[in-house]
């Protein structure tokens, strides 16, 4: 059914004329500007292979935009990928990256009153930055996963972008060889899209896919292949649809939806950082929904259900012939909110009802789980009273418990030259503090600091305690990440000294700092905050602006 569009000026107005007169000169009709009109928002970039292919998946959205009646814009905004742009000011653009996508695309799309938008969504913070645009404009809104990269072989065994990381950390602790490390980088990656292993791209994929943001089906799946090809087109059409049904994103991103994401996430034992995306998310959706206490309450009833590598062995091209998104959704629908609603039109429970899973060891019921635990916790204690994330994945052979004596740093290379030098040792609790959102700012990557440990022999026999972001992938040993408050913002981390008895019980979630009420009193007394960089450009806004993790480190909202 036919409804009155916003993007249909009134004719004879100042703003009819001047955007006809532009229009006109780029070859477009009266009959064109009649149509609804929508915004492709393409991330694609020459500077990493994650986004490489995304101009002709865009002319591909494009035409079934067009075939189905409507009238597409391409738009670019920023590409953020954690390998490439974590270069300069010590890593802290990447989280920021996130945000600077959702208020680009409000710039550009609510500037010009457009109908709708789809997204073409690939590495992990266009995810989120797409789906916080989304909630945030409430105009119809579709995500198109952007998939998936081919993995290599090296040495007559698996290789991968995630492994490459790995690896590095491994050169830097001596324990991996130069020439090695190079040919793991040379072999790893064999055509464009994201990480290959459950990272955060893949967990935000079937994320989106979960929280009804994309068409049922689709994540994950291989970039440029035929299915993806076939998924584009549908989503082209389908996004003119929407326009005309109203369908808007508020609609769909509620509770329901958000609970069926965060058990998707537990259901693949997916990436921390879907946590702190998806709470964004609600913040900017208008709701008030603490999702991390819902996650945290998800924990005890959702089980692992599929691991792929690292977590377990499963390939993502294993994962993704089981079923993917769908088919752990329809394993967890006893569970699932099937009310919920989707950009298909549907429902939760209708996408489902007719769903047969391809393979259930890939993908397992719930009455065989993989794990009968959940693969990401939340820990609470004087450390971190208002919470902090471990990713302990299957448990299988994962150290739970660990209890040892503080080593304090406030950056990764001091970490890093603590550890060539080899004073780290067994028993310490390597203590990462002053990257959290308002420290960084932005939130420092403190992965480097795990692999090398790993690499050094110590993954084992050291725990890792930091209020910086982790790599959604895997952490090797007990590492908890997201410490909140955070110690630039004085909480109880910035109080720590070294020597202080830590203890860190995973299976319990806690953290516990062993030093007197009273001494910490006086420490207190006298601390001063970590020295806030004196950042200039989108980082100095971004670090005035910013929220606390509890609010997922969106921006504030002037109301």
């Amino acid at each position: 059914m036919k409804r009155e569009l916003r993007s249909n000026y009134e004719k004879g107005t100042s703003l009819w004329a001047v955007r006809r007169a532009q229009w006109r000169a780029l070859g477009l009709t009266d009959e064109d500007m009649e149509k609804p009109k929508i915004a492709v928002v393409n991330t694609s970039s020459e500077l990493a292979i994650c986004f490489s292919h995304l101009d002709g998946v865009a002319k591909i959205v494009k035409e079934a935009i067009r075939e189905a009646g409507g009238l597409p814009f391409e738009i670019r905004t920023t590409a953020p990928s954690d390998f490439i742009h974590s270069a300069g000011h010590r890593g802290n653009y990447i989280l920021p990256m996130r945000d600077l996508i959702t208020n680009d695309i409000e710039c550009q799309v609510e500037g010009a009153k457009l109908d709708g938008m789809i997204c073409l969504t690939s590495c992990d913070k266009t995810v989120p930055g797409h789906l916080m645009a989304a909630a945030r404009l409430n105009i119809p809104t579709l995500l198109v996963i952007g998939g998936y990269q081919g993995s290599g072989v090296f040495h007559n065994h698996h290789v991968d972008i995630e492994e490459v990381f790995l690896g590095a950390g491994h050169h830097v602790a001596g324990s991996l060889s130069f020439e090695d490390l190079l040919g793991m980088s040379e072999n790893a990656i064999t055509s464009p899209g994201v990480c290959s292993g459950m990272g955060t791209a893949n967990s935000m994929h079937i994320v989106c896919e979960a929280l009804g943001m994309s068409l049922p089906g689709g994540a994950p799946v291989l970039a440029n292949s035929k299915r993806m090809i076939d998924y584009t087109r549908k989503s082209g059409k389908r996004i003119v649809e929407m326009v005309w049904e109203n369908l808007l994103p508020r609609a769909i991103m509620t509770p329901d939806a958000f609970a069926n994401a965060g058990m998707a996430v537990l259901g693949v034992a997916g990436s921390i950082n879907c946590i702190k995306h998806l709470q964004a998310t609600a913040v900017e959706a208008g709701l008030d929904l603490d999702f991390y206490k819902m996650f945290g309450e998800l924990t005890d009833h959702v089980p692992v259900i599929a691991a792929v590598r690292p977590i377990g062995e499963s390939s993502i091209e294993a994962f993704e012939q089981a079923g993917g998104a769908l088919a752990v959704m329809k394993q967890l629908e006893s569970m699932i909110r099937k009310n919920a609603m989707t950009v298909s039109g549907k429902t939760v429970g209708e996408n489902l009802r007719d769903y047969k899973v391809a393979d259930e060891e890939t993908i397992r019921p719930l009455s065989r789980p993989l794990s009968d635990k959940a693969g990401i916790v939340l820990v609470h204690g004087n450390l971190s009273p208002t919470g902090a994330v471990v990713k302990v994945g299957l448990r299988r052979d994962k150290i739970m418990k660990f209890a040892g004596k503080a080593r304090c740093f406030t950056s990764a290379d001091d970490a890093m030259a603590a550890i060539k030098s080899k004073t780290i040792t067994k028993g310490d609790v390597v203590v990462l503090r002053g990257l959290g959102v308002r420290g960084g700012p932005g939130m420092g990557m403190a992965s480097r600091v795990v692999f090398a440990l790993d690499g050094a022999g110590l993954g084992s026999d050291v725990a890792f305690v930091t209020d910086g972001q982790l790599s959604g992938l895997v952490n090797k040993g007990l590492v908890v990440g997201e410490v909140t408050p955070e110690a630039a913002t004085g909480g109880p981390l910035a109080l720590v000294a070294d020597g202080d008895p830590i203890a860190i019980d995973a299976e319990a979630r806690t953290i516990h700092l062993d030093v007197p009420d009273a001494e910490l009193a006086t420490r207190r007394s006298k601390l001063k905050l970590l020295d806030q960089h004196s950042e200039e450009g989108w980082l100095a806004i971004y670090e005035r602006s910013v929220q606390p993790l509890s609010k997922g480190a969106a921006l504030v909202h002037p109301k």
